[in-house]
């Protein structure tokens, strides 16, 4: 996609005007990270709050007669067990189980909202389409109409007070509600993908420009500050969450990546049930672990992961880890290799460095897990 083509979020001039460097992303123009740097913004979400643009991500809204049980046919997790406002994470797989996203969805008072991975959009809306096309529903790709942005850390519930004229004190984790800011509508929503406390501000697109500025203004107090793509990334990380396209791919399984606990194997068929009902009962080859290198070099996607001369497998995710001080990192590695202190080689420019497989998360301290 040429640059002419890249998309813009409402907030874009936010980001110009901030001094962010922008790089195209998944077929937008994004921040990747503002004048302080990466390790300032990081550190500011773990001690403080940081405001996310994640506009980028795409929005799928069901509604109808079967939405629940073509829902339940889609994704691996149990929709059937979400209230009304209620949020799921979850992964929609292929059938012979590898992963097409990992996504959220909300249960909301007349429709679910689907909220996917930016560089899956168009991928996940053609399959969902293809997928239920037998059930009695209504899909409609509603990103392009959707703005979003994230507060995240530990003193984002006294900011959203300043923002927000409603009571929210009893939104727990994973759950969801309608509001309006400014006599703006929007949908509040409390996951995040930081490990801090949080919230997601859904919002029109085209009615969204002053909220950027808004939250900022209401967080000055704490000295909230804008953070980019890089920076998120970090953050993710040290919680040990996964991103598709490094993590999890159509390549990988939700079971070999630790993520288990979103497949419901006794619930009403799905798309890939068979084939991990036929793993799990047969085993894992490979499992992802998490690791924490004994020097500063820093490992990056696709560096091989060795053990005595033999490659065992091969890193996903790297970075240093600015609140922990040490570089970290995940990677796929052969069955047998996985287990908690279990010693590594990570092959970094011919050398190989140290390392041993850690129990997640890196970061043990933040204010949701």
């Amino acid at each position: 996609m040429q640059e002419t083509e890249l998309k813009t979020t409402p907030f874009y001039s936010e980001h110009v005007k901030a001094g962010a460097k922008i790089v195209p992303f998944a077929g937008y123009k994004m921040p990747i990270q503002y004048p302080d740097g990466i390790v300032s913004e990081s550190l500011n979400v773990r001690t403080t709050a940081g405001l996310f643009d994640v506009s980028h991500m795409g929005e799928i809204e069901i509604k109808g007669r079967e939405c629940l049980d073509s829902l339940n046919f889609l994704v691996t997790n149990d929709v059937s067990k979400l209230s009304v406002n209620g949020v799921l994470y979850t992964a929609m797989c292929y059938e012979n189980g590898g992963i097409v996203d990992d996504l959220l969805v909300y249960r909301l008072e007349d429709h679910f909202l689907l909220v996917v991975n930016a560089s899956n959009i168009d991928k996940d809306f053609e399959w969902i389409m293809e997928k239920l096309k037998g059930f009695d529903i209504e899909i409609s790709n509603r990103s392009d109409e959707t703005a979003q942005l994230a507060l995240q850390g530990p003193v984002s519930e006294k900011i959203m007070k300043k923002v927000l004229d409603a009571d929210y004190d009893s939104l727990g984790f994973y759950q969801s509600f309608s509001a309006n800011i400014d006599k703006t509508p929007v949908l509040i929503s409390r996951t995040g993908y930081t490990g801090e406390d949080g919230f997601e501000i859904y919002s029109p697109a085209d009615k969204s420009d002053f909220l950027w500025q808004k939250i900022l203004g209401a967080g000055e107090k704490y000295s909230i500050c804008p953070v980019g793509l890089a920076a998120r990334d970090v953050l993710r990380l040290e919680m040990c969450y996964c991103l598709y396209g490094n993590d999890i791919s159509a390549q990988t399984t939700p079971l070999e990546a630790g993520l288990g606990w979103v497949v419901k194997l006794d619930k009403p068929d799905f798309i890939g049930r068979e084939a991990l009902l036929t793993q799990k009962q047969n085993g894992f080859e490979r499992r992802l672990v998490h690791f924490v290198l004994d020097g500063k070099n820093l490992s990056r996607k696709g560096f091989p992961l060795v053990s005595e001369g033999e490659q065992i497998g091969e890193v996903t995710s790297g970075a240093f880890s600015p609140i922990l001080g040490k570089s970290v990192g995940m990677g796929y590695v052969k069955t047998g290799f996985h287990k908690i202190n279990t010693r590594i080689g990570v092959e970094i420019r011919s050398k190989i460095c140290d390392a041993s497989v850690t129990k997640p998360p890196f970061y043990k301290n933040a204010t949701h897990k």
